[in-house]
């Protein structure tokens, strides 16, 4: 017997009546990939309401690295609660919190002194970076990537690429904000290759200097190792240390966004450790508090204490729980393997992805780093014309036959895989068994 209990269809008659209360009282402006309402998460398994078991191939968006409710940080959360939930630390400092920078200190890359600063979400994170990196640069400019995504606040927004939905009638954007292209080899100019692409952008990124913004007005670039929302998009180690290079050329900071790709994600602790560049800053969240929110910003430490006594801090940033948490997800992908565990996933799909690709000519491009991969759906492999019904036809199948996936790129035609790395083999193989049943379907 698999791990997958249907026993509705989705949405049962539960996540229907609770459907209806949503409809009536909650925005609509969030989205929901799947039509129904969780009841009870373990490991790479979500069960809902109406008592359907699934093998969560999303993973709250790379947020669940570690499982859903893994035990001994549950027990952290508990024995935290009762000993105080918050002071702010602000007000009254705690010890988890020093603890925490010191561990993020030992394990992100670069070989330097660093000091870290707690926040909330991915999307403050990245806006306190900013922040730091203006503060200790003098300067003001900001370049970020086609297909970016680094989050919904007005800075965040404005540095993310993907107008709709994020960013259509939400204007004006964040001033001192630039935007620049990114290796997208499979998408590259006919007849180029995979090096003339990295040394055309770089060159791009020189003419930006001289026909856009000065270098000695830029504080930082900020980048995704591997684009999350714009479609898992690799790039090269030639592209990521010619950038590296320029920047030190120029004075300005590299800011590595690991927010989705960070916590053995990649196959390594982080993706940049694959590039061979150590970043000056880097931002951190979604795996950190394995689903209790808490982000950072972390780096050498002279950047950090650029700004003064009170400029960068929140009510709630660094909290006890986020705090308590992070430390057990730290402890837990050191003792139980999990980067050789992502290591293996990646294997294990990369082998069936290319599989798909030699069957259905629409699977145009299979990619990824270790256990973050994803596939991309075309019309035909000529003209490479996104296939956004099939991408989501292929999400909504497999909902239904209790697999959870997610779409991703401009087009949305890019099915992304993100299972927590404590799946086991069993439920992979069976969640992709699933997968291919709706390919069957949506390209046949």
């Amino acid at each position: 017997m698999g791990s997958i209990r249907m026993r509705t269809s989705i949405p049962g008659q539960k996540a229907r009546e609770l459907l209806k209360r949503k409809e009536q009282f909650v925005a609509q402006g969030p989205f929901n990939t799947v039509l129904s309402f969780a009841a009870k998460g373990e490991g790479a398994l979500l069960t809902d309401v109406d008592g359907n078991t699934f093998i969560d191939f999303a993973g709250a968006i790379g947020t669940l690295n570690v499982g859903h409710c893994p035990p001994s940080v549950t027990q952290a959360l508990k024995q935290q609660l009762d000993n105080y939930i918050h002071t702010c630390f602000n007000v009254m400092m705690y010890e988890p919190y020093v603890q925490l920078a010191e561990e993020l200190a030992r394990i992100t890359p670069g070989d330097f002194a660093k000091k870290t600063f707690l926040a909330n979400s991915g999307a403050e994170a990245v806006e306190n970076a900013v922040k730091i990196a203006r503060k200790h640069t003098g300067r003001k400019g900001i370049i970020s990537f086609d297909r970016g995504y680094h989050g919904r606040t007005l800075l965040t927004m404005s540095l993310t690429s993907k107008v709709k939905p994020y960013k259509y009638q939400f204007g004006p954007f964040a001033p001192e904000t630039y935007r620049l292209g990114y290796p997208y080899y499979y998408r590259k100019p006919n007849g180029m290759s995979d090096e003339q692409l990295d040394q055309h952008l770089l060159e791009q990124l020189e003419h930006f200097f001289l026909a856009e913004a000065p270098a000695d007005e830029i504080a930082a670039i900020l980048l995704e190792p591997v684009q999350g929302e714009g479609g898992f998009i690799v790039p090269s180690k030639t592209f990521m240390q010619g950038l590296k290079q320029i920047c030190e050329q120029h004075g300005i900071l590299f800011i590595a966004d690991e927010i989705q790709t960070g916590f053995a994600r990649t196959g390594s602790m982080f993706a940049m450790e694959q590039f061979g560049v150590e970043p000056d800053l880097i931002t951190l969240s979604k795996s950190l508090g394995a689903g209790i929110p808490i982000s950072a910003v972390v780096g050498k430490s002279e950047i950090m204490d650029a700004p003064n006594v009170g400029e960068i801090g929140g009510t709630f940033a660094g909290s006890p729980l986020g705090c308590v948490a992070a430390l057990e997800v730290i402890k837990l992908i050191e003792r139980d393997g999990l980067i050789e565990r992502s290591q293996a996933i990646g294997r294990i799909m990369d082998e069936r992805f290319k599989t798909w690709q030699s069957k259905y000519p629409q699977v145009g491009d299979v990619r990824g780093l270790g256990a973050m991969r994803a596939l991309e759906l075309v019309k035909d492999p000529q003209s490479k014309q996104p296939n956004r019904e099939a991408a989501a036809q292929v999400v909504q199948t497999a909902q239904q036959k209790g697999v959870i996936l997610l779409s991703a790129g401009l087009h949305s035609n890019v099915l992304r895989l993100l299972p927590p790395l404590v799946i086991t083999d069993s439920q992979l193989i069976e969640g992709l068994d699933v997968m291919e049943q709706t390919l069957d379907v949506a390209l046949t």
